[in-house]
């Protein structure tokens, strides 16, 4: 039985350190990159979006606010001759509205309840960055403890 003697192949602490430090950095900018890309499409698209969706939101409301007009008016008929033909078409239409309101927004809580606030999406990349870290270390440094 002879002894056979085995070359020491293992790399010092500080260049690992430093290795995976580099590697850390090079992960780090990145991802960073890749936040700053996404932000920028935002901002671009937002910048567009805000002033179209305000000029749709007045149109609307004022579109709202004259078929309520209408609808009251025409309740306000339904009551003719009653000196308060008008106050009842008005509490019957906004009874109706808080109605629909309410309805509305039940379903919004719900959906809400049902889904998570957590950006998913990003939470499963992270998750995956964090599983392949480990797996390049220990494949790449041996398993560190």
């Amino acid at each position: 039985m002879h002894h056979v003697k085995t070359e020491n192949h293992a790399r010092s602490l500080g260049a690992i350190l430093s290795d995976i430090a580099d590697e850390l950095k090079e992960f780090l900018n990145t991802r960073i990159q890749m936040v700053k890309a996404e932000l920028h499409e935002t901002v671009t698209a937002v910048s567009v979006a805000i002033p179209l969706g305000l000029v749709a939101l007045i149109l609307a409301a004022t579109g709202f606010l004259l078929l309520t007009g209408a609808i009251v008016a025409l309740v306000a008929a339904a009551f003719a001759g009653n000196p308060y033909a008008w106050v009842f078409a008005f509490a019957i239409v906004g009874v109706v509205w808080i109605a629909f309101g309410g309805v509305a927004a039940f379903f919004a809580y719900n959906e809400f309840r049902s889904k998570s606030m957590f950006p998913k999406h990003t939470v499963e990349v992270l998750k995956a960055d964090k599983i392949w870290l480990e797996s390049e270390a220990r494949t790449k440094y041996g398993r560190v403890a």
